[in-house]
C-alpha cells in the first residue's frame, strides 16, 4: 500500500473524530478566509480612495465653509492662479445654491413669513462665498422629509414655531444645486452616473442637468424631463447615484449656468484641486496656501477622506491580525491531534520502523494525513467564508465608524452637509466606509487554502519528528 493512500485510510479510521476535527478546522479555516477577504477588500478600497480622492484638496473662502462662515468668496482669477502651482493637474470651480420649492415659497411669501432660515429669502443667509441672497426657486420637491431633526434645525433658524399669535409652517428642506466645470463631484470623485449621460456643454447656456436618483423619482422625473429653476426649464440629462439620501437629493449644473442663477459669473463657492501624485500632496497644499494667501483661501485635505482611510487602515490591520490568529488556531488544532496521533500509533511505527521503514517514510505519512483533514476542512470552511464574509466585513467596518460620521452640520438638514465642504452630501466618511464590500473571490480562497496547508505541514512536522524518537526494540518489548 502507498504512503498516500495509508495516510487517507488513516485520516478516516475514526470517523467521528475525524468529523469533530474537520468542523473544528472548517471553523477555524472559514474565519481565516473570511478575515483575509475583508483584509483585501478593505486594502483595494484604500487604493481606491488614494487613487481617486487621495490627492484632492478643497480651497474655501477664508472664513467661509460651504453655506456658513463669513470672508470675501472665490474668484475664477485664483482658479487660475490655482492652476499655475506646481504638482496641480487639475482644477475645477463649483458654484453652490439652495433651491426652493416654487409653490411652498409662494405660499410663505403670501403668509408674510420672511425668516432667516428661508434660503435666499429677503434678509436670508446667501448663498457660499458672499453670493447673492436672491431667492431661487425649483417646480421640484425634496426628496428628504425634514423629519424632527429638519424641524428643529428650521426653528433654530426661525422657520418654525410662533411669533406672536401667528403661527408658522414647517417649511421642507431645500435642495441642493451646484455648478461644476468638470464631470466630478464635490469631493474630485467622477460623478456615477446611472442613467443618461453627463452635462457635456460646460456655458452658460446650457440647459442640461444631473439629477439624484432619489430627488428624481420624487417628482416622477428621467432621462429627457424636464423641470424648472426661476422659470427656465432645464432637461435632466442623466441620473446619478451618491450613495446617501441627502447626496441624492441634489442637482448638478454647468458651473456657468449656476453663476448666472446667482448673480455673481466670477465668483466659486470652492475649487477642487488634483495634485498629480500622493507624494506631492503636502508640497502642493502649501504652494497653493501661499499663491493664494492665507487671509484669501483656506486650502484642506478632506478630512473626511483622512478618517475614512484611518479607519479603514484599523479595520485592515485588525483583519489581519485576526486571519493570523485564526490561521495560527487551525495550525495549533493539526498540532494537537497530530501529536496525539503519535502517541496512538507507536505501536504501529514501531512496527513499521522494524521493518525496515525510514523515519521520512513514516513522517511523511503524517504530514499527509494533516493535509487530508487540512483540505476537508478548507473546503467546509471555504463554504462558511463565502457566505460570512461579507457581514464580517460589514461589522468590522460598522465598529470603526460609530466615531468618524460627519456630524449633521448641513443647512436646515437632519443630518447632511454642505456641498463643498465637509460632511458634504458626497463628502462623508461614512459613505466612503460603507461602501466597502467584501466576497470569498477565487483567489482570496486559493491565497487562504495555501496559507492552511502551509500551516498544516508545520504543525504535523513537529510530530513527524517524533516518530524518529521511537525505538522499536522499546515498543516490541512493551507489548
Amino acid at each position: 500500500m502507498s504512503v498516500l493512500a495509508r495516510s487517507v485510510g488513516n485520516a478516516f479510521r475514526n470517523k467521528v473524530r475525524t468529523a469533530a476535527v474537520v468542523a473544528v478546522l472548517a471553523v477555524a479555516i472559514g474565519l481565516a478566509l473570511a478575515m483575509l477577504a475583508a483584509n483585501q477588500a478593505v486594502g483595494a478600497k484604500v487604493q481606491e480612495l488614494n487613487a481617486s480622492v487621495g490627492t484632492v484638496l478643497t480651497v474655501n473662502p477664508a472664513g467661509g465653509q460651504g453655506f456658513e462662515g463669513g470672508g470675501e468668496p472665490l474668484t475664477t482669477g485664483q482658479e487660475a492662479t490655482a492652476a499655475g502651482v506646481a504638482y496641480v493637474s487639475a482644477v475645477v470651480g463649483t458654484s453652490s445654491l439652495r433651491l426652493r420649492n416654487a409653490a411652498e415659497a409662494a405660499a410663505q411669501s403670501a403668509a408674510g413669513q420672511t425668516g432667516a432660515g428661508s434660503q435666499g429669502g429677503q434678509g436670508g443667509q446667501g448663498g457660499p462665498g458672499g453670493q447673492s441672497a436672491a431667492t431661487l426657486t425649483t417646480n421640484l420637491t425634496a426628496a428628504v422629509d425634514a423629519g424632527t431633526l429638519g424641524n428643529r434645525n428650521q426653528q433654530a433658524n426661525g422657520t418654525t414655531g410662533t411669533s406672536g399669535s401667528t403661527q408658522r409652517t414647517v417649511r421642507s428642506l431645500p435642495i441642493t444645486a451646484t455648478g461644476i466645470g468638470a464631470q466630478v463631484d464635490t469631493t474630485g470623485k467622477a460623478l456615477n452616473i446611472t442613467e443618461g449621460t453627463g452635462l457635456g456643454d460646460y456655458t452658460a447656456a446650457s440647459t442640461g442637468a444631473l439629477l439624484g436618483t432619489t430627488l428624481a423619482q420624487k417628482n416622477n422625473l428621467g432621462v429627457g424631463s424636464t423641470f424648472t429653476i426661476n422659470d427656465q426649464a432645464y432637461t435632466v440629462s442623466g441620473l446619478f447615484d451618491a450613495g446617501t439620501e441627502f447626496g441624492n437629493n441634489a442637482v448638478y449644473l454647468t458651473l456657468p449656468t449656476a453663476q448666472t442663477l446667482a448673480g455673481t459669473p466670477d465668483e466659486l463657492s470652492s475649487m477642487i484641486v488634483t495634485v498629480n501624485s500622493m507624494e506631492n500632496v503636502a508640497s502642493a497644499k502649501t504652494a497653493l496656501q501661499a499663491a493664494l494667501g492665507s487671509d484669501k483661501a483656506d486650502v484642506t485635505q478632506g478630512q473626511n477622506l483622512q478618517t475614512a482611510v484611518s479607519s479603514l487602515d484599523s479595520v485592515k490591520n485588525i483583519s489581519f491580525i485576526a486571519f493570523i490568529a485564526a490561521l495560527g488556531t487551525a495550525g495549533l488544532i493539526i498540532l494537537l491531534i497530530m501529536v496525539m496521533l503519535v502517541r496512538e500509533r507507536r505501536r504501529e511505527i514501531g512496527v513499521l520502523k522494524a521493518i525496515g521503514a525510514p523515519n521520512r517514510t513514516i513522517g511523511l505519512q503524517f504530514v499527509l494525513e494533516a493535509l487530508v483533514l487540512a483540505a476537508l476542512g478548507s473546503a467546509v470552511g471555504a463554504v462558511i467564508a463565502s457566505f460570512a464574509s461579507g457581514s464580517i466585513a460589514s461589522a468590522l467596518v460598522s465598529s470603526n465608524t460609530t466615531t468618524t460620521a460627519p456630524t449633521g452640520r448641513g443647512f436646515q438638514g437632519g443630518a447632511g452637509g454642505f456641498p463643498g465642504g465637509q460632511g458634504g452630501p458626497f463628502g462623508g466618511a461614512s459613505q466612503l466606509l460603507n461602501s466597502v464590500t467584501a466576497s470569498a473571490s477565487p483567489g482570496v480562497i486559493a491565497g487562504g487554502i495555501a496559507a492552511v496547508f502551509g500551516v498544516a505541514i508545520i504543525g504535523a512536522l513537529v510530530p513527524a519528528l517524533l516518530t524518529a524518537r521511537i525505538r522499536p526494540i522499546e515498543v516490541l518489548r512493551g507489548e
